[in-house]
């Protein structure tokens, strides 16, 4: 019998954006906010810009879609380690569409992955597409969302 652990990732968000007025109208506030954990640098955060946001700064929407991509990725790195499958470069164009409805409230219909993976000459390419299933299987965010996350592989061989 198996036994399962525990991992708890601790965090704070705090937002910067009270202009002076506080949340007195939708219109008076920012939505700027910082995101840190203990010994790392904060990432600066705000809403999508359809939401009153801030464009320049990551929103909550893009990193949900930046954390299955980068999930995933890390699945599959140590899935290529194990299997001598040598990755030379990776990259993911990660697509994520959410549906808002008519009462301003939204869900994610699905996240697209579309990692374009480098192989070193001697490596198993069919091995090196195979492999993504199996890091889309064991990735923990994935794991986690109630939308399905697909992913679209271009597997290519160095010269």
């Amino acid at each position: 019998m198996s036994q399962s652990k525990q991992h708890l990732y601790r965090l704070e968000v705090h937002w910067t954006g009270n202009n002076g007025q506080g949340t007195e109208s939708y219109r008076a506030y920012d939505r700027a906010h910082s995101i840190s954990a203990e010994g790392k640098p904060p990432i600066e955060a705000s809403a999508d810009s359809a939401f009153r946001g801030d464009r320049t700064k990551y929103n909550p929407e893009e990193l949900l879609v930046a954390s299955l991509s980068s999930c995933h990725m890390l699945w599959y790195l140590h899935l290529c380690a194990e299997a001598k499958v040598v990755v030379t470069n990776y990259v993911d164009y990660p697509i994520g569409t959410m549906l808002e409805t008519e009462d301003g409230s939204g869900r994610f219909s699905k996240v697209l992955l579309r990692p374009v993976v480098t192989l070193a000459p001697q490596s198993n390419a069919e091995l090196a597409t195979q492999l993504h299933e199996q890091a889309h299987q064991k990735c923990f965010v994935a794991n986690s969302v109630n939308f399905p996350v697909q992913c679209e592989t271009t597997i290519q061989l160095e010269p």
